[in-house]
């Protein structure tokens, strides 16, 4: 299936068009996987690292209380770090900070495929164009294009990291558990 995903998106003309298409037939199912080692299972496994990216995007968005229109970038990112719910709310067997720890999870997951999306080696944003378009890509060593709202700085970052951290102590309390703080560090 994994292979299958990726192939769909690959020979599309247009990546992010297929991408969005795809993300938007697959993402009930994945608010219906019952279990989080099978939910990590489908997401670690997704070998196309754009419709990784759009999923994550919608699974946030959904957590979130005001949905952005902000397209997907590092200010994103940022926004749901800030705005973001605990993802999948109605697992109510699962305690709260298994919750937050899975939200994490995703946060750092969408981050490195976000990386990878813009950053792709050795071509740049090749995962967001066209086959035909990635041969003139390599001949001209197109250097990456960020994005306006890529360009963050370390403030931004730890005024907004430090929010995500008040609002988890309201809701945890302290100390955090070992997994918390160990997703915490590799976030920031």
């Amino acid at each position: 299936l994994q292979r299958m995903l990726s192939i769909a998106v690959e020979v599309d003309k247009s990546p992010n068009c297929s991408t969005c298409k795809i993300a938007d037939v697959i993402f009930p199912f994945i608010l219906n996987i019952p279990l989080r080692k099978q939910r990590e299972a489908f997401l670690n496994t997704m070998e196309c690292q754009l419709l990784r990216c759009k999923l994550l995007d919608l699974l946030f968005q959904h957590s979130c209380d005001v949905p952005t229109t902000l397209p997907l970038s590092l200010a994103k990112i940022l926004y749901f770090l800030r705005h973001s719910s605990v993802l999948l709310p109605y697992q109510n067997e699962t305690a709260t900070w298994q919750r937050w720890d899975e939200m994490l999870q995703y946060l750092s997951l969408l981050l490195m495929s976000y990386q990878n999306v813009i950053l792709a080696f050795p071509l740049p944003e090749h995962l967001r164009s066209s086959l035909n378009d990635r041969m003139d890509l390599i001949i001209l060593k197109v250097k990456p294009k960020l994005q306006d709202n890529d360009d963050i700085s370390h403030m931004d970052i730890e005024l907004k990291m430090e929010e995500f951290i008040s609002r988890m102590q309201q809701v945890l309390g302290q100390p955090f558990p070992p997994q918390i703080t160990e997703k915490l560090c590799m976030l920031r």
